[in-house]
């Protein structure tokens, strides 16, 4: 085995605070297993704007207390350098594996710098700490989490103090006094010194969930409800119970938080199987609703019945459904995007003569554009509150689309009834997605430097009329890892995901409707155009 590695193995078994890293680190050392040591010590776990996310293990490479410990020293160091020496850093966590000795870590290092720290009472819902931050004046905030990756995973998200998450150069600064820390040694870790909040800020949180019902509002919708084994079942009965609406009925089998995620594949509403089990709880109780989160509750999926069967809401569906419900109560304010969800929101703002707006990918995006009223990403992520939540927040979010469907419900429609009334509106706006899951990450730039060498021209017979390489930029975005490509009638986005080892290809078309009774010859040329820009794009980038 080639000694540089061993050395830097060994170092790093010599400092590492977690008994059960260490051993598996020795075990490694010892079957002098180069391949596997080799893939944790190839570099370091890189922080950027989603923070940190990856595997659990020991290594650099690997989510463990000593890179949550050097990472949680580097945002003391930064928050310190801005003049931030004395402020307040809350820390939440989920219910994964290490959630709970991560955040343990992080307030520990917060305290040793001079900082004060405050861990919130218990496994809670992300959108609880985003709350946190600004109820509580922080100057920042970490959550631990990975959101809906595989239960092999975690992740450390930070956010500043105006509740939202970072974006550069913020990241990049950060990321520069991690990588200034050379031993855990130079660290300062307190046994205590930090508070465990009590349930003063979660009932702060719930109140506020009330001002996104209407005053006298329909509550009467039934439910199903999934936390997907996360965190979210505690939190969303305690506001669904506040709001007055039927108590929703329990997909018992996900209801606790398990980081094993036992009876998924992948713990996403959005994947393959994930919602069976609800699927079957609401074929024996017949609800007008399905509602699910993902593991820290700060998405929310919905589900409708559709002739004999239950089918999922794609995210943007619920994305149009939330502002043509806002829009009817009277909002006022900004309605904005992200680049790779359906245009549609655009029509809806630009009818109802409110402001909108295009960002990147990501909610540290969505939640800065100024006078934001309502921000939604197709990933099933929906801000119905940013003066309370600047992030996405599954919790409201429900509440939201339950009072739609409570409404509607009241003069005999449903959230499909809407969905054709908008279409008939403004088009057909079809969206689909390719998603390819790679194990060599190589495969992803392949792809993308293919498209970049040879972009299509032609996708499902749709004449390409502009194609954008948005590295660097354009007038209304910063640079980012992304091509676009607008077409006669449709757009495509292609990236590399922030979160995920996936190329994700983002697609919709716009057919137009004219009346109720062209809906189903709409839907059956979207669905053929929707099918061939999916194989064309993938022939072209070699997925």
């Amino acid at each position: 085995m080639q000694d540089g590695l061993t050395a830097r193995a060994k170092a790093w078994l010599a400092e590492d605070p977690d008994a059960e890293t260490r051993e598996e680190l020795a075990k490694l050392i010892d079957a002098e297993d180069t391949a596997e040591l080799t893939a944790r010590f190839s570099g370091t776990l890189q922080f950027g704007t989603a923070g940190l996310r990856g595997e659990l293990g020991a290594g650099p490479m690997r989510m463990n207390r000593s890179v949550v410990i050097r990472a949680a020293a580097g945002l003391a160091a930064y928050l310190k350098a801005k003049g931030r020496t004395d402020g307040l850093v809350v820390v939440g966590y989920d219910a994964r594996h290490k959630s709970a000795d991560f955040a343990r870590d992080t307030a520990a290092v917060m305290t040793g710098a001079g900082l004060r720290a405050a861990v919130l009472p218990r496994p809670l819902p992300t959108p609880v700490l985003a709350y946190a931050i600004r109820h509580l004046g922080a100057v920042a905030g970490v959550e631990v989490t990975a959101s809906h990756n595989p239960p092999r995973d975690n992740g450390y998200k930070v956010y500043l103090g105006d509740g939202s998450q970072i974006v550069p150069p913020a990241d990049a600064e950060i990321a520069a006094e991690i990588a200034a820390i050379t031993s855990l040694a130079d660290v300062p870790r307190p046994d205590s010194g930090w508070e465990i909040l009590d349930d003063g800020v979660l009932d702060a949180y719930l109140a506020r969930t009330d001002e996104v019902l209407a005053a006298g509002s329909p509550r009467t919708a039934r439910t199903v409800y999934t936390a997907m084994h996360g965190v979210g079942k505690e939190t969303l009965l305690a506001a669904f119970a506040r709001a007055g609406f039927p108590e929703p009925v329990l997909v018992a089998e996900q209801a606790e938080p398990d980081p094993d995620f036992p009876t998924v594949a992948f713990p996403n509403p959005e994947e393959p199987g994930a919602m069976d089990l609800a699927f079957a709880k609401a074929h024996e109780t017949d609800p007008d609703l399905i509602i699910a989160n993902d593991p820290d509750a700060d998405r929310c999926a919905a589900a409708v019945k559709e002739g004999g069967a239950w089918r999922m809401l794609r995210g943007d569906e619920v994305g149009a459904l939330l502002a043509e419900h806002l829009v009817r109560r009277g909002a006022r304010g900004t309605f904005a995007e992200s680049i790779v969800s359906s245009s549609l929101l655009g029509r809806i703002a630009e009818k109802a003569g409110l402001p909108y707006e295009e960002t990147l990918t990501g909610f540290k995006w969505i939640a800065r554009v100024e006078g934001l009223r309502y921000g939604y990403e197709e990933a099933l992520g929906y801000c119905v509150d940013p003066e309370g939540v600047r992030d996405k927040d599954g919790i409201t979010a429900a509440l939201l689309i339950t009072e739609l469907a409570s409404e509607l419900k009241s003069g005999g429609r449903t959230l499909l009834d809407l969905l054709d009334d908008l279409a008939v509106e403004h088009g057909l706006h079809a969206t689909d997605q390719l998603s390819v899951r790679v194990d060599d990450l190589s495969l992803i730039s392949d792809a993308m430097r293919r498209l970049r060498e040879q972009p299509p021209t032609l996708l499902a017979g749709l004449s390409v009329t502009k194609a954008e390489d948005l590295t660097k930029g354009t007038d209304a975005l910063p640079p980012t890892d992304g091509l676009r490509y607008t077409l006669d009638g449709a757009r495509v986005i292609v990236r590399p995901s922030g979160t995920e080892p996936k190329l994700k290809c983002y697609l919709e078309v716009v057919v137009p409707v004219g009346t109720h009774d062209n809906l189903p010859a709409a839907r059956a040329k979207a669905t053929e155009l929707l099918a061939a820009i999916k194989r064309d794009l993938s022939a072209a980038a070699g997925i």
